[in-house]
């Protein structure tokens, strides 16, 4: 196989979208898993429960 600039880029262009792809679809599973609605849930609204106020 002859290393050269145009195999090289072909290969990181595809690579490169196939790899963004599954990240999407993996971080997009992972967001909208039923388990973890509960600790989401829990993280925005410790946010409002801060009885302290804004820090000075």
């Amino acid at each position: 196989m002859d290393l050269t600039y145009e195999a090289t880029s072909t290969f990181a262009k595809s690579f490169g979208l196939i790899y963004l792809i599954v990240l999407s679809v993996g971080i997009t599973a992972y967001a909208f898993w039923p388990s973890l609605g509960k600790r989401f849930d829990k993280a925005a609204k410790s946010l409002l429960d801060d009885e302290d106020g804004p820090c000075r």
